[in-house]
């Protein structure tokens, strides 16, 4: 196995940022790519205009790409917000105000996947009750996103670079996608394998997958250090991404990394182009 046996999606949030938002998803097609990913691309606004998301809805149309995977509202992507859904006040209650929103849109272009970013601890604020509201809200998701077939994403960040997201293991994770699936039934929490915060956090890559491959909805990679380009860094990828497909995990593998001061076209030299569009 290798590069070549797994499906590819580009995180539009992170590479092509070079480009205005709507040039994006054709830059991507020229790449080669034919699926995408997005953070919520308007950091301060949970609720845009119409216009806005038709606007976005016609450039990946035109793109001939599919969008595979959309954040819901998260603050300052990237910044020191990093989540919203636990934070008491505003910023929760437009996390809220984002779910049918953003469920909305992503049905139109045929995504499903939803990755809910859990959000900073507050001072002043009881870790519980922020807890208690995070389970809240994400009951209310992941019962938005099964009107729709979809899966809810928790992903696990980083400590060095999230310092006060309760959020940076696996093991963390994992127990929050099993507290909403016993909340509402449903089962469909899922977990965001991001290759990259894991390792940052200093676990056993191999270890996580072999324990949690069967509850993984989505997987996100870059090189660390530097959280650059598969080969600029030391993680084997290209291993752990065949263990993953070993293991039964079938599904996207999304591109979350830096392209550095290079243009992000040239960011995939590692990638044959024939390996780039989903099979």
């Amino acid at each position: 196995m290798g590069f070549a046996d797994q499906r590819f999606n580009v995180n539009l949030s992170i590479l092509f940022t070079e480009l205005p938002l709507l040039e994006r998803p054709a830059a991507a097609a020229a790449a080669g790519f034919t699926a995408v990913e997005l953070w919520w691309p308007w950091v301060d606004a949970p609720t845009p205009e119409q216009s806005e998301l038709d606007a976005l809805k016609k450039a990946i149309e035109d793109a001939g790409v599919q969008l595979t995977g959309l954040n819901f509202y998260a603050g300052q992507l990237p910044g020191p917000d990093r989540g919203a859904l636990s934070i008491p006040g505003e910023e929760s209650e437009k996390f809220r105000a984002n779910i049918d929103v953003a469920v909305t849109f992503a049905e139109s272009v045929g995504c499903t996947a939803f990755n809910a970013l859990y959000g900073n601890r507050v001072d002043g604020v009881d870790p519980a009750e922020q807890d208690a509201l995070a389970l809240e809200n994400l009951t209310l998701a992941a019962r938005a996103v099964d009107r729709i077939g979809g899966t809810l994403l928790i992903e696990a960040l980083n400590q060095p670079e999230s310092p006060k997201c309760p959020i940076v293991s696996a093991p963390k994770a994992i127990e929050i996608v099993d507290k909403v699936n016993e909340a509402t039934g449903l089962g469909n929490a899922k977990f965001l394998m991001d290759l990259y915060h894991l390792s940052m956090n200093g676990e056993d890559l191999p270890s996580v997958i072999e324990r949690y491959a069967a509850k993984t909805g989505h997987v996100q990679i870059a090189d660390n250090p530097g959280r650059g380009a598969p080969g600029t860094g030391a993680l084997p990828l290209q291993e752990l991404l065949d263990q993953l497909k070993k293991a039964g995990y079938d599904g996207w593998v999304g591109l979350e990394y830096k392209a550095g001061d290079r243009p992000s076209a040239e960011s995939f030299e590692w990638l044959p182009r024939e390996a780039r569009a989903a099979r």
